[in-house]
């Protein structure tokens, strides 16, 4: 069984991430495959420094763990300034090619204003360059605030094909490249 971990990017309580991420899961699961959400507003990460120790931070060592045993990935971060968020860059380089490297991983972004794919493209070359793989189909919610009803279920038929075709992608790489 393929086993994805996501990793919400967003600390805001009223996450439009979390909502596409949740989205982005249960589609995973309902192909078959063992999902979990890593929550970064649930852990204690610090500011990384460039160590490779934290012994203050024993949630760092539950991320890399996670992430390290998971055949895919998903990211979601919302984009501020045109980039990924600073808490979805700082988990990132929290961790190694030890961690990262093989990865299948999927991508979402979450903006208000009009979609774009800058935090996506950002995302697509760090996880590139720790020799990851990125899937062609990602996700970019602009004016997020329109995209889900009051349920968090998405209002737009055509975009949930996308996460569809985004989580069918995820689960049948990953299956391909599984070690």
């Amino acid at each position: 069984m393929v086993k994805v971990i996501g990793i919400l990017g967003s600390l805001r309580q009223d996450s439009y991430s979390a909502l596409a991420l949740e989205q982005a899961i249960n589609r995973v699961k309902a192909l078959g495959a063992s999902a979990e959400i890593l929550d970064l507003r649930e852990m204690s990460l610090p500011f990384c420094d460039g160590g490779s120790e934290y012994p203050d931070y024993p949630d760092v060592e539950v991320l890399r763990e996670k992430v390290k045993a998971a055949d895919g990935l998903i990211l979601a971060t919302p984009e501020y300034h045109g980039s990924v968020s600073g808490v979805m860059k700082n988990a990132l380089d929290l961790m190694s090619f030890d961690h990262l490297a093989d990865k299948v991983t999927g991508l979402i972004s979450v903006l208000g204003g009009q979609s774009n794919s800058n935090a996506l493209n950002d995302l697509r070359i760090i996880v590139r360059w720790v020799h990851g793989w990125v899937i062609p189909e990602q996700i970019a919610i602009g004016q997020a605030w329109q995209a889900f009803d009051q349920s968090g279920d998405l209002k737009d038929d055509k975009l949930g094909q996308r996460f569809d075709a985004f989580a069918q992608s995820l689960v049948d790489n990953s299956t391909k490249l599984k070690k």
